[in-house]
């Protein structure tokens, strides 16, 4: 393997730590604690953040991953196959998936309605609180583990291929 690819692999598990970590923050503690508000605080916050998201480095890698995961899989599957290559490809499509695709599926309609909403509204709170803050969270949770899980199987595969390639002593 190339050091440029090594490089890249070990960037990529970073990267799905990052994001993880991102979202895991939200699952334990940030919603939690934006549900605990009163009055309209909690719907206000998640508004601006929502909005606020797309500036930072954070979408750059969230985004950015999904094209990354596509050449991982197809990298582990087509190039390596056997062991340490169909953990890369399963690393690679649960990211996809469970992390991205649950994302675009679940999460991004909920903030879109939350976001048409007036937070000082009856109907927003409501949909506040019955709707968006334990479906939002759950969904939140099915991407944290996604992100962790690609980090964990791409880290496993890249230490059994870097094992297999390194010279017994």
């Amino acid at each position: 393997m190339s050091p440029s690819i090594l490089i890249f692999l070990q960037f990529a598990i970073i990267a799905y730590a990052i994001v993880s970590g991102v979202f895991l923050a939200f699952s334990d503690f940030i919603m939690r604690s934006l549900g605990r508000t009163s009055g309209t605080g909690g719907v206000e916050a998640m508004q601006v953040i929502n909005r606020e998201v797309f500036r930072w480095v954070f979408m750059t890698l969230f985004i950015g991953m999904a094209p990354v995961s596509l050449l991982i899989a197809a990298y582990g599957g087509f190039m390596l196959g056997d062991g340490p290559g169909i953990l890369m490809a399963i690393a690679g499509f649960i990211y996809i998936i469970g992390c991205f695709g649950v994302t675009i599926v679940f999460n991004v309609p909920m903030n879109e309605a939350l976001a048409r909403m007036d937070a000082s509204s009856a109907d927003a709170q409501d949909y506040w609180s019955k709707t968006y803050l334990p479906r939002w969270t759950v969904w939140n949770s099915v991407r944290t583990v996604a992100c962790a899980v690609s980090a964990a199987l791409l880290l496993f595969g890249l230490f059994l291929l870097t094992q297999n390639a390194a010279p017994s002593v």
